[in-house]
């Protein structure tokens, strides 16, 4: 959450923990079990987007993932990208531990959003 933050120039994401209570109210239909086997974002249409679509989603709106989001267009791509998405995240605690990424998001302080209003 810390990186995407940093890469959200333009303030266009609201990030959510897990554990905040909004996150009932804003996504009612997506389990505790969902929500931890991947990351979603819900566009203002209230279309759910989950994993690499998440990431190609979210990669249109910050300008340092833009060439990420569109290679994730190319047909068959997205294919490739969710299933090494899948990969990735039932195996983090591992490579978390075989690559010490442990506190990686340690190295970022928090950067301060605007607030809205």
């Amino acid at each position: 959450m810390k990186l995407l933050t940093w890469l959200d120039w333009f303030d266009a994401l609201r990030l959510l923990p897990i554990a905040d209570p909004e996150v009932a109210r804003v996504a009612p239909t997506l389990t505790r079990e969902a929500l931890l086997e991947a990351i979603h974002c819900i566009t203002t249409e209230s279309k759910i987007h989950r994993g690499a679509r998440c990431l190609r989603f979210v990669g249109l709106r910050m300008p340092l993932l833009v060439p990420l989001a569109l290679v994730l267009w190319i047909p068959g791509v997205i294919w490739i990208a969710e299933h090494i998405y899948r990969q990735v995240s039932r195996n983090r605690h591992l490579l978390s531990r075989l690559f010490g990424c442990k506190d990686a998001c340690a190295i970022l302080p928090a950067r301060q959003r605007r607030r809205n209003g």
